[in-house]
């Protein structure tokens, strides 16, 4: 198990192969971001997407799929997230798109309130087939502490 210990700024980290379907596109937009864009070819063709495009909230659920596999496979003592101080959609994901992920931890540190838990800050990168860079996320997570005994440093 992972635990706020063995987390070393500048670690870095790549995994995920995620194939990004037109029916997933679909109905992920159909139920959280109708706009014609994501939903219908022709409407999609006459924006400066070209196409059929995911939509950038579907963009970070499945960066966050293959971040939780990663995390599961790696058996990490995860304790959630308080949120993202960045976020930005470079380029868009189109249905026949395989995305992959990076990450490098950029922040870490102890808890003073709360012994038992670690806060870092994750650069998380998600690229498609063609190596282009097309989600850039700074991501803030809560990590259990092995022995939460230890003092908490200065």
């Amino acid at each position: 198990m992972i635990y706020f210990e063995d987390l070393e700024v500048g670690t870095r980290h790549a995994f995920g192969n995620y194939a990004v379907t037109r029916e997933e596109v679909m109905e992920f937009a159909g139920k959280y971001d109708p706009q014609p864009f994501h939903l219908d070819d022709d409407a999609a063709a006459a924006t400066h997407f070209g196409r059929l495009s995911a939509s950038g909230w579907h963009s970070c659920a499945m960066t966050m799929a293959m971040l939780v596999e990663n995390m599961q496979t790696n058996r990490q003592a995860g304790l959630g997230s308080p949120g993202v101080d960045q976020l930005r959609w470079v380029k868009p994901v189109y249905p026949g798109d395989t995305l992959r992920c990076e990450t490098e931890i950029i922040e870490a540190r102890r808890s003073r309130s709360r012994p038992d838990m670690g806060l870092y800050k994750t650069r998380i990168c998600t690229f498609n087939q063609h190596d282009e860079l097309v989600l850039d996320m700074i991501s803030n997570a809560m990590i259990a502490v092995r022995d939460p005994a230890v003092p908490v440093e200065d």
